[in-house]
């Protein structure tokens, strides 16, 4: 019988994750029928922590899998709150361990990195006061915009958008433009090193705006001495 082990510390790290409103299931599941499978264990699972379940991929990786499991919520994802995860879905994964096949996995829980494209409304929501790009408009006259999100509401999301000017001209405050969702493309959040009104360290950033974070840096792939002893019994 070989022994699963996850790691639950590779959440410590962030990921570095279009078009308009989507299904969140489609991005998160892959059409895979093995992460479609576990999201129905795990999504309800999270759920029930208070995180949303962003994004479940499982990867091959020689003879295990690396199920990898994105969360986040509007308070943002801690430390703390990666392990409360990881215990709480190595739970449901062992109590269908029968289901699962008994095939050794390494679980990785992790919140969405500055890459991660906003997609939905609490994508929105949770990154009010950053800078994005976006393009906006109905179909066949999009334009490109670059602006602060500053409110979002049921109708859509209000944009301070700045105007290109010419180098060395005065900045011109910007316009504030309000966007329907439905004229709403997939955000890129731009990284920044001070934002304005931060007292913060202009070198600090942020957990999502760290370029060199990575999940694999830190993920401890704690099957490996299983794997050199040959695998479980």
């Amino acid at each position: 019988m070989s022994t699963r082990r996850q790691d639950p510390a590779a959440g410590r790290r962030q990921d570095p994750a279009a078009g308009r409103r989507q299904d969140p299931a489609a991005g998160r599941r892959q059409d895979d029928p093995a992460a479609t499978r576990l999201a129905g264990w795990i999504e309800p699972v999270v759920g029930a922590a208070g995180y949303d379940l962003e994004e479940l991929v499982v990867t091959p990786a020689g003879r295990r899998s690396v199920v990898r499991v994105v969360v986040d919520r509007d308070e943002g994802v801690s430390l703390d709150d990666v392990a409360e995860v990881s215990r709480a879905v190595s739970a449901v994964l062992d109590e269908n361990d029968g289901e699962l096949g008994r095939a050794p996995y390494v679980l990785e829980v992790t919140s969405p990195g500055v890459d991660r494209p906003l997609t939905e409304p609490r994508h929105w929501r949770r990154n009010t006061g950053r800078l994005v790009a976006v393009t906006v408009g109905p179909a066949g006259a999009t334009e490109q915009l670059t602006g602060r999100i500053t409110a979002v509401d049921g109708a859509g999301v209000t944009l301070a958008v700045e105007k290109p000017g010419k180098p060395g001209a005065r900045r011109k405050p910007p316009t504030p433009r309000q966007v329907p969702w439905a004229e709403l493309g997939a955000g890129r959040v731009q990284v920044e090193f001070a934002r304005p009104g931060s007292d913060e360290d202009p070198g600090a950033g942020d957990a999502h705006d760290d370029p060199d974070d990575d999940p694999d840096d830190l993920l401890d792939d704690l099957t490996d001495d299983e794997g050199d002893d040959g695998g479980g019994q």
